[in-house]
């Protein structure tokens, strides 16, 4: 069957430069955009259940920009008032330079990676005098505290942020040709809003090993996956799925 519409499980990309746009014109196919989940913070009250003192900690490691909003709340809901204090060591460029909207940037507090823990980890074994803080959601990649606990980087994660599953109740009536999931808790949220849902027809499309296997685990025909070798973004593995069936 061919692909006519596609349901990306994520928020509509702020630029008109997305290859998903690209992708649409390309072999015009209705895309749409839609977050099946989404972030809450987690209040200072449930926070110092934790027993975590965040002024026992010289540097943080933020992962996102979702890390860096909660951290700076939670701060100004401890009180916490001179943020300048810490030395941030930040995933991405594009995170480091967002830490504008709360501090001074400055070189010698300010570091950034390429986009995974490995890439920072050079620049945090500089600063291995320091005590880490890891701020986090409730659903998090393991990655990051087991290359920090390797290298013995002393370091404590602190939950600030957790995961729900969003409302997804006007989409009961909309079916789409394929779905594309970017996290296990995508899935998660697909069958607590639709727990009779059945795939039918629908193709699924899935990113990183572990959505992957909860697609499965789940019950339902995993599609399309990515990465993979001959297709290392979601849109190339769409598209080659789509240039197939679509004939």
């Amino acid at each position: 069957m061919k692909v006519k519409s596609i349901l990306v499980t994520q928020p509509k990309p702020e630029t008109e430069k997305s290859p998903y746009f690209d992708l649409a014109k390309k072999y015009n196919l209705k895309i749409d955009f839609r977050s099946f989940i989404h972030v809450e913070g987690i209040q200072a009250q449930e926070f110092r259940k934790q027993k975590v003192n965040l002024l026992d900690y010289s540097a943080v490691v933020l992962t996102s920009k979702h890390a860096a909003d909660h951290f700076f709340r939670i701060c100004t809901e401890m009180r916490i008032t001179d943020v300048e204090r810490f030395k941030y060591f930040c995933i991405s460029e594009s995170t480091a330079y967002y830490l504008q909207k709360y501090v001074q940037f400055r070189k010698r507090k300010i570091f950034f990676g390429k986009s995974t823990i490995n890439d920072l980890m050079d620049l945090i074994k500089k600063h291995r005098k320091e005590k880490f803080i890891v701020p986090c959601s409730d659903v998090h990649k393991q990655e990051i505290a087991d290359t920090l606990s390797e290298n013995s980087i002393d370091f404590e994660k602190a939950v600030i942020y957790k995961t729900v599953c969003s409302d997804l109740s006007d989409l009961a009536k909309v079916n789409y040709d394929m779905l594309v999931f970017f996290s296990p808790s995508g899935i998660t949220s697909l069958f607590k809003n639709f727990p009779k849902f059945k795939q039918n027809n629908t193709r699924i499309a899935a990113f990183g090993a572990t959505t992957s296997l909860a697609v499965t685990d789940a019950g339902l025909k995993l599609d399309i996956k990515a990465p993979v070798p001959e297709a290392p973004s979601m849109t190339m593995a769409i598209e080659q799925y789509v240039k197939k069936v679509n004939k």
